[in-house]
């Protein structure tokens, strides 16, 4: 073993109860966490983060979107269902059409945070 890998194994015998206590007290249950696991996987499909991506910047229908990522209606308005569902975009009617934007802030924050993080590294 080399001397990076022995440096990052704990050898100690003691168990920090109050530090696990505590940590232990502050995590969601298994529940919320597999829900956590489940958006974020939202998030592992680069198709899914461009239409995230563009809609972060401009309002836009289906057909708009098959141009910029020259992709299908279909393919489109399978994955912005997706999104959907997971309350990641919602959507206003004008007519015939419907517009997608983002849900919320949170949605923007998660992106450009992401971003920032892997720019970084």
């Amino acid at each position: 073993m080399n001397q990076e890998n022995k440096s990052s194994i704990c050898d100690c015998d003691v168990i920090h109860a109050d530090v696990v206590d505590k940590v232990k007290n502050s995590m969601p249950n298994d529940e919320k966490l597999y829900d956590l696991a489940d958006f974020f996987k939202i998030f592992g499909d680069s198709t899914r983060l461009k239409i995230l991506w563009a809609l972060d910047r401009e309002e836009m229908c289906v057909c708009d979107l098959a141009v910029l990522l020259n992709m299908t209606k279909s393919a489109i308005s399978h994955q912005l269902k997706t999104l959907r569902q997971e309350k990641l975009v919602k959507y206003r009617r004008d007519g015939k059409n419907a517009f997608y934007s983002l849900q919320d802030d949170h949605v923007q924050n998660i992106l450009e945070i992401g971003l920032e993080h892997i720019e970084e590294a």
